[in-house]
């Protein structure tokens, strides 16, 4: 009898110690779990209540800023501090916005963020020491390759594939403007095309550059392969190393009218004085985009009276030009800025002596102001001999990839 107790004490002892064993090895498996926290514009919100909204007409930053709680010498000291990196008068209508509060009964503003674009932004930081400054969105580039047949016109076949505007406007415009004539393309021609997409937390925002493309017209092909010869400032050119640009565009707009020709001799029309026009002017709506005719680094970018607002431009030793009377100058261009044939520099205006909207393109060789399309103007320049090679393997690489497209039709 004493035996069977003792044997049922030893039993009881070792299920009680192995349960415990097993408890302990579940424990050891099974670790806690860490939340994670939550960040905003890489501002950690968990302690904090987010607030979004829309910018309203005529809706101020003060405005948004007293009604979460920030008094009027703060604000003024914020709006002091965000002069020079960011004027909130011009933030524009529907913008997205958000508001970081503390999360308590009072909720006062510690951060607001207004949405620039989809992928910038400026924080007014005003948790402790105000502190104003812009930030970016991580951008996801996708490669993206496409083909199609031309039925009616290139957008159509571009847009009928989900692919953005922006691309027909990048190969008609950009890429193969002094190659192909795009109102004369026909039936049965079609592309192939390598280019970059961009999205921001998933959302589609817009293309990047196109990588390659071929597109073969009247049963010819017309490749173009983008390479930079210099960091961050490429080009397009074919298969030979040839540039696909000519060395200036026809005229500074897309959509105008000369107005005036260049002249030795022409009838001021504010002053009435009969002196030379050494200009072209081209009548336009005020706001139209003024173009770079070449490739070129800004040597002016301001005001004179008779000017108004202009911009010069070297494009090497010969040639130079310049683009009066704007409205404005586009942010950014300024002395010692590399400018690209086709971008925009600035908008058609009416400032300095001028009676309406339109542009003055002026055109210098060798230092002699001349009539542009009295010249023989020399063609783009080829890939440069020391880049050859790198470009070739470049070319070939691309080439592999555009055979590797299935028509689409």
């Amino acid at each position: 009898m004493q035996n069977k107790t003792a044997l049922a004490r030893v039993i009881s002892i070792f299920i009680f110690l192995s349960v415990l064993f097993i408890s302990c090895q579940t424990n050891e498996q099974a670790p806690k779990e860490i939340p994670v926290s939550k960040f905003e514009y890489e501002i950690c919100v968990d302690s904090l209540s987010v607030i979004t909204g829309k910018i309203e007409k005529n809706q101020t930053l003060g405005e948004l800023l007293y009604f979460h709680h920030v008094d009027h010498p703060e604000i003024n000291k914020i709006v002091n501090k965000s002069k020079d990196i960011f004027d909130f008068r011009t933030a524009r209508v529907n913008k997205s916005f958000t508001v970081l509060c503390n999360n308590d009964s009072i909720g006062k503003a510690r951060y607001f963020i207004y949405e620039m674009s989809a992928f910038e932004y400026v924080v007014f930081d005003i948790s402790d020491t105000i502190n104003v400054y812009k930030g970016q969105k991580e951008v996801e580039v996708r490669i993206r390759k496409a083909s199609g047949v031309i039925e009616t016109s290139l957008s159509d076949a571009l847009t009928s594939k989900s692919m953005s505007y922006d691309l027909v406007h990048e190969l008609s415009s950009n890429i193969y403007a002094w190659t192909i004539d795009f109102f004369r393309i026909q039936k049965g021609d079609y592309f192939y095309v390598v280019f970059e997409e961009k999205y921001v937390e998933d959302q589609f925002i817009g293309i990047g550059k196109v990588i390659t493309a071929n597109f073969n017209h009247r049963n010819e092909d017309h490749f173009a392969f983008y390479f930079e010869e210099e960091e961050n400032f490429g080009d397009y050119f074919d298969e030979k190393g040839g540039t696909l640009r000519k060395a200036f565009l026809r005229a500074p707009l897309n959509f105008s009218r000369i107005s005036s020709s260049f002249s030795k001799r022409r009838k001021h029309p504010v002053t009435g004085r009969i002196k030379a026009h050494l200009g072209t002017d081209y009548a336009a709506p005020k706001g139209t985009k003024i173009l770079s005719t070449a490739n070129g680094t800004v040597t002016e970018a301001r005001y004179k009276r008779n000017n108004g607002n202009y911009v010069k431009i070297r494009h090497n030793a010969t040639y130079t030009t310049q683009y009066l009377h704007m409205s404005k100058i586009k942010s950014g261009i300024r002395p010692g800025v590399r400018v690209k044939q086709g971008e925009v520099i600035g908008y058609v205006g009416s400032t300095g002596l001028a009676t309406g909207p339109h542009v003055c393109y002026r055109f210098w060789k060798n230092g002699v102001q001349v009539n542009p399309y009295k010249q023989k103007l020399p063609p783009g320049k080829p890939i440069k001999d020391q880049n050859i090679q790198e470009f070739t393997q470049l070319k070939d690489s691309l080439m592999t990839v555009l055979n590797s497209i299935s028509l689409e039709k």
